[in-house]
């Protein structure tokens, strides 16, 4: 019983921590993005620091790459889905759009991921939930649709970018929950993940003429990008772990601490400042989200067994 609370407390701090880390990175990667370099090189480069920050600790832990069928799957699935796509949308829309309205927007992860997950059959409908989803899609809906929820109407083209994000990690975190990790670990998943991910941005980024030179000296912009990107490679392994143990909705909630930390580090690091309505939107917002609970789910080996 001591243990299996135990268990849920770590879980708990996990999801805390997480949003905490992933609040600070949504300012850090706006002052990153403030140079204007262009989006392929801001991901090239921060792919790098996530490659070298995970090998060095795949090499502490004299752990290698796994190279099957099924790892390399999760390679490729997940490079796409959690790291190029998503964080391509990112810096482009990031440069544009205050960072609170991202933190707001990262937190509709849980909305998206919850009928994903019943198209797969991880959890099952409930009018409370239903409720969560329009309480959801209410909040976003302040944010988009009055004049004022923005600091500039320009801005609201370039919100749906911003949705890209979320819907992609919804997708990684349901592939994860259903399919788990191909008999890795976080830290070896992720590795592998992201260099795959750095095989295909490096062409990628020379095709498109976005390379630029990362010698030094660096400024606050390239020191962000390196924090940043450090900080993410910690909890993005933290968090696929997190989905493959306890699912991707509940993995999904520290959306929450996502949202309400993201606001504080951006009027601490950025000065922003938000209007009545953005307040209002993000607390709707979250408390859909807190009716969209998952129900306990079956761990993936544990499903596999009884398949």
């Amino acid at each position: 019983m001591n243990s299996r609370r135990g268990d849920q407390w770590l879980v708990v701090g996990l999801v805390v921590g997480l949003g905490v880390g992933w609040g600070a990175t949504q300012p850090l990667g706006k002052i990153a993005a403030s140079t204007g370099h262009p989006p392929f090189a801001l991901l090239l480069w921060q792919t790098v620091v996530v490659v070298t920050v995970l090998g060095a600790l795949t090499l502490i832990r004299g752990k290698g790459l796994k190279l099957t069928r099924r790892a390399l799957a999760f390679y490729g699935v997940v490079a796409l889905t959690g790291t190029i796509v998503p964080n391509t949308a990112f810096y482009i829309s990031v440069a544009r759009l205050p960072a609170g309205i991202m933190s707001i927007l990262i937190s509709t992860v849980p909305l998206i991921a919850f009928p994903m997950a019943l198209a797969l059959g991880l959890d099952r409908i409930e009018p409370r939930r239903v409720l969560g989803l329009m309480l959801g899609l209410t909040g976003v809906a302040l944010i988009a649709l009055p004049r004022t929820s923005l600091p500039e109407a320009a801005m609201l083209a370039y919100l749906p970018l911003a949705m890209v994000g979320p819907l992609f990690y919804a997708v990684e975190g349901t592939f994860v929950s259903r399919f788990g990790m191909a008999g890795m670990d976080p830290v070896q998943a992720m590795f592998g993940a992201s260099l795959v991910a750095l095989v295909v941005l490096v062409p990628l980024t020379l095709a498109t003429g976005q390379w630029v030179d990362p010698a030094p000296p660096w400024g606050r912009a390239e020191l962000a990008l390196v924090a940043s990107s450090a900080i993410h490679a910690v909890l993005y392994a933290t968090y696929v772990g997190l989905a493959a143990r306890v699912g991707s909705v509940f993995a999904s909630q520290s959306s929450y601490v996502t949202t309400v930390s993201g606001l504080i580090w951006a009027m601490l690091l950025l000065g922003e400042r938000f209007s009545s309505l953005v307040w209002m939107a993000a607390a709707v917002l979250l408390f859909g989200i807190s009716l969209v609970r998952p129900r306990p789910q079956v761990p993936v080996a544990d499903r596999r067994k009884h398949a």
